[in-house]
């Protein structure tokens, strides 16, 4: 089983409500805030774009999350560079990141694992 598509979209910024604003114009729509200067947007059925603020001595960067439905299930090809493996992430789900032939570095989402 490989990734079937692409999750969301990850942003830093250096002003979190000004970047809010600007997706908002764009037609998204806020779907939640934290407490800590970031949150998630989303624009119809696609992939949602979650913001979160930086400081200002940290370049804002930007990464595509590829979805992946079941870790288990994931085996990559010889030719994908695997910088971490699946780890839990602090938000509920498990995330993997890889290298691509250009050195940039791309997410895989997997959900959670159950205790079963």
């Amino acid at each position: 089983m490989q990734s079937e598509r692409i999750e969301a979209v990850f942003l830093t910024t250096h002003n979190w409500g000004k970047a809010a604003k600007f997706f908002q114009a764009l037609g998204f729509t806020l779907e939640f805030e934290t407490d800590h200067n970031s949150g998630q947007l989303r624009s119809g059925d696609g992939p949602y774009l979650f913001i979160a603020e930086v400081p200002a001595s940290e370049k804002p960067e930007m990464q595509a999350v590829l979805k992946v439905p079941d870790e288990d299930a994931f085996r990559p090809e010889p030719i994908v560079d695997v910088v971490t493996p699946f780890e839990d992430t602090h938000w509920g789900t498990r995330e993997m990141t890889v290298r691509d032939p250009d050195g940039r570095i791309w997410r895989l989402q997997a959900p959670a694992k159950t205790d079963k």
